[in-house]
């Protein structure tokens, strides 16, 4: 009996000791980690205003639709293409079927200031060739035959032109005057002053509101005489008028061509040269008047083109120029 007592408590402490062993060799358990969020946690409270990630580019507005048209820059005068200076040789017919021989001495600007010379009895256009050359203004000067020996046709004596200045010219020669007037026709002779200027305005490189005249003898009077009846007729403009011994030859009182430039608006300046010896002229230039007229004498020298002289005085070349300057404005 006390064998079995004893054995059944060695089982027992056998079978503790076996329960210790097996409790020791489980492994310790690793904690769960919970499972990982759906959506990343919010790193700033909603109630919060987020800062921004980085600097912000603005928005350009979109392109029109319609790409706009430029608007084009007014075009300069010196932008033009002048013509070339060399004299051009023309024809053109008056209202009363007279052909005319004419020559246009182009400008170096375009559209150019232009001057309409009127040459005298005793000869023709050929007479204004020098002066042509030097109101122009472009190396042709002395390029004229001189048979004669005149001072008009020898620019050598000639002041200087106004600096960086060009005018184109037109010359003609009145009705059966060539190489020198054979007959006196004073309608004729104004008809033909008239459509000068208004073929002048027409020609390729003038500047139609910038015209002026000047003449000699009949010349002197076919200025003034054409200048304000051109202003009259047409929307184009002579800006005034001056004469070398003008002595009332083509029918029209030189008061009466005075007075109508004066009465114009605005006033065109005309000026009158003479020899005090010179009847016609002086009486002529002395019978006109205005607030924009302007007379001048020589107490020498002769009879239109004799005035330019650069061995009298005053010099009719300068004063040439004082009237540029006062009826283009320069």
């Amino acid at each position: 009996m006390k064998k079995w007592i004893i054995l059944l408590i060695v089982i027992s402490l056998s079978s503790l000791v076996l329960a210790a062993c097996e409790m020791d060799a489980q492994p310790t358990a690793t904690p769960t980690k919970p499972p990982e969020p759906t959506q990343p946690p919010t790193a700033i409270p909603p109630t919060e205003t987020p800062l921004p990630t980085e600097t912000s580019t603005p928005t350009e507005p979109p392109p029109p639709t319609d790409t706009p048209t430029p608007t084009p820059e007014p075009v300069e005068e010196s932008a033009l293409e002048p013509l070339p200076p060399e004299p051009q040789d023309f024809e053109f017919e008056t209202e009363d079927g007279q052909v005319l021989q004419a020559r246009y001495y182009p400008a170096a600007v375009n559209p150019a200031p232009m001057i309409v010379l009127m040459h005298w009895a005793p000869e023709d256009q050929e007479s204004w060739n020098e002066i042509a050359f030097w109101l122009q203004n472009r190396g042709l000067s002395g390029t004229s035959p001189n048979v004669r020996a005149v001072p008009w046709l020898d620019p050598t004596w000639f002041p200087p032109m106004l600096e960086g200045q060009s005018f184109g010219v037109l010359t003609f020669t009145f009705r059966g005057c060539e190489g020198g007037c054979s007959a006196i026709d004073p309608d004729g002779w104004l008809e033909d002053a008239l459509m000068a200027m208004k073929t002048a305005s027409t020609l390729e490189g003038v500047d139609p509101e910038r015209i002026a005249t000047f003449g000699a003898s009949i010349g002197a009077d076919g200025s003034p005489d054409a200048c304000g009846p051109f202003n009259a007729e047409s929307e184009r403009v002579c800006l005034g008028a001056l004469s070398l011994s003008p002595g009332d030859y083509l029918n029209v009182p030189y008061d009466h061509a005075v007075a109508v430039l004066e009465e114009q608006e605005p006033p065109k300046p005309v000026w009158c040269f003479y020899a005090a010896g010179d009847g016609a002229a002086a009486q002529a230039c002395k019978s006109a008047s205005g607030d924009h007229y302007q007379t001048l004498e020589w107490s020498e020298g002769g009879h239109g083109m004799m005035l330019i002289d650069p061995n009298i005085e005053p010099n009719a070349m300068e004063l040439i120029l004082d009237w540029l300057n006062l009826v283009f404005e320069l």
